[in-house]
């Protein structure tokens, strides 16, 4: 049996490996399912239409799956799915999605730091960090690795790309481009993510071939004939991609 504490309350309804931990005056709903290795600390809530993959960590008041803060949901079976091996920090909050075909998503190995939302109908791949009080809002997409520093606000409906990093209180109301370093006032594109792309294994003339892309964007070219490396490959692809919001422009140097 997994280990619930006598003060939890778990639906009969929720499917939860034997080896699980549920902390004390922790609230499981109907319709959960919770794999191996997941651990809850005291005062979670998992609502229902939740599934949670192998070896997550879930702290104290944390709240999954709650209804999409959104006027237009009429209250369809929409789900939250989360990957595996994330860690999930005090009093965040993640909202299922209102599409019944497309759940709200996090990858593997994330880390939701204190008060972090994610809010309905987000994507978030692999190994995303959102630092304290970071607030998605709806339908935002986050490629792997991104990094978002503290109190960023996001505006609905747009795409931060792989390996990115955004200065903490920043507002973002547009793209932003992978691989970059985003921030200032106004907010700009100012650099390559170096860091982020050497712990990556992006480096030697990988890197330089994906610099002197940076400085022909930063110039005004075009990105149809960029290619030479999965990185310049996977940002041409993404520069083509439709954006309902636009993209950040370069601070000029």
């Amino acid at each position: 049996m997994p280990n619930i504490h006598p003060t939890a309350v778990v639906s009969p309804k929720a499917e939860i490996d034997t080896d699980v931990k549920i902390g004390p005056y922790s609230v499981i709903e109907d319709h959960v399912v919770i794999q191996s290795g997941t651990e809850i600390g005291p005062q979670c809530v998992v609502h229902s239409f939740v599934r949670l993959g192998v070896g997550n960590q879930l702290h104290a008041q944390v709240v999954l799956g709650g209804l999409p803060q959104d006027i237009s949901f009429t209250g369809e079976e929409t789900w939250l799915e989360v990957g595996d091996k994330n860690i999930i920090r005090e009093n965040c909050t993640v909202h299922r999605s209102t599409n019944p075909e497309i759940p709200t998503r996090i990858g593997s190995n994330c880390y939701l730091m204190s008060y972090a939302h994610v809010a309905h109908d987000c994507q978030l791949g692999n190994e995303v960090v959102l630092t304290a009080y970071v607030g998605l809002s709806g339908h935002i997409a986050i490629g792997d690795k991104a990094n978002l520093g503290g109190h960023v606000g996001t505006h609905q409906f747009i795409r931060i790309g792989t390996l990115s990093m955004i200065a903490g209180y920043t507002p973002v109301r547009k793209d932003v481009m992978p691989y970059c370093l985003l921030g200032g006032d106004p907010v700009r594109h100012y650099r390559l993510n170096t860091i982020g792309l050497r712990r990556a294994g992006v480096k030697g003339g990988r890197y330089r071939k994906l610099e002197q892309v940076f400085r022909h964007l930063r110039e005004g070219g075009d990105v149809e004939s960029l290619d030479g490396t999965p990185e310049i490959d996977h940002l041409r692809e993404w520069m083509m991609a439709p954006s309902k919001r636009g993209v950040y422009g370069f601070l000029q140097a």
